[in-house]
């Protein structure tokens, strides 16, 4: 199963414009434009050290780029915190799950669901809540959409690779964001886990958010992408539909060493 690919415009709801970002004599990032459609899956692809990761932490306000502007529904991004942006509507899945180890999933979902709504985390407030009350009630609620429904009680550090990034899918969900970032959603995951995995992003993609796709596997790329855009280098050097990457020499030479995608 594939997500349906539309050929209908739609209006940009992430723009990355002109960034560049130097480490010392390391230019990380050279002159970024990236247009990313609302409603979308749009992938990002490239060898290790291309400038994947750091045009992530730029984007959500961790990098400061040297030059160059983000804008988010029509909004310039420069000198908003990292926090400011998840409110604005933008979570993001790390490559390595960000979860609170010690906590039950059912806690992990509902202080997230909190922070959203109060725009702070508060541990003391998740422990007054009864099991009927609405934030709680979401929070089950979504777990059971990411099939985690069963292991509301268990301890989240207990869990599987597999588990611990549907609990953080979960945790970004309940937010309710606009834009999902998914910095490598099925790193060292067994096969078996990331097609569970692949089932539930497709899942996710009929409901229209706009997802943002870091991977180097490319079964998930094609299965999932309307639009890739291919770095190497600090540099976009492609960028278009999957039928034009999977046959552009550029991207066989730089990210698959010539072999045809």
């Amino acid at each position: 199963m594939t997500v349906a690919r539309t050929a209908s415009a739609r209006r940009p709801l992430l723009e990355m414009r002109g960034i560049s970002k130097r480490f010392g004599g390391l230019a990380a990032l050279s002159d970024i434009n990236l247009t990313v459609e609302e409603g979308s899956v749009h992938a990002i692809i490239g060898p290790n050290g291309a400038g994947k990761s750091t045009l992530l932490n730029v984007l959500v306000g961790l990098i400061e780029p040297d030059q160059g502007e983000v804008v988010f529904d029509g909004r310039p991004l420069a000198g908003i915190t990292p926090h400011d942006i998840i409110q604005l509507g933008i979570a993001r899945v790390f490559q390595t799950p960000q979860i609170f180890p010690g906590m039950t999933l059912l806690q992990n979902v509902a202080i997230a669901a909190l922070a959203k709504r109060d725009g702070k985390f508060a541990v003391k407030v998740l422990e007054s809540l009864t099991r009927t009350h609405p934030i709680i009630e979401e929070s089950a609620a979504m777990l059971e959409r990411v099939g985690l429904g069963a292991k509301l009680d268990e301890i989240a550090e207990q869990l599987s690779r597999g588990d611990k990034r549907r609990l953080e899918l979960a945790i970004c969900l309940v937010c309710r964001p606009r834009l999902l970032l998914l910095d490598e959603p099925t790193a060292g995951m067994s096969r078996h886990d990331t097609n569970t995995t692949v089932e539930l992003l497709e899942e996710i993609a009929k409901g229209g958010m706009t997802k943002v796709i870091i991977e180097h596997d490319m079964h998930v790329v094609f299965t999932l992408a309307e639009r890739i855009t291919v770095l190497a280098q600090g540099r976009v050097i492609a960028d278009g539909p999957p039928e034009e990457i999977r046959g552009n020499p550029k991207v066989q030479e730089a990210y698959l060493g010539g072999a045809q995608v």
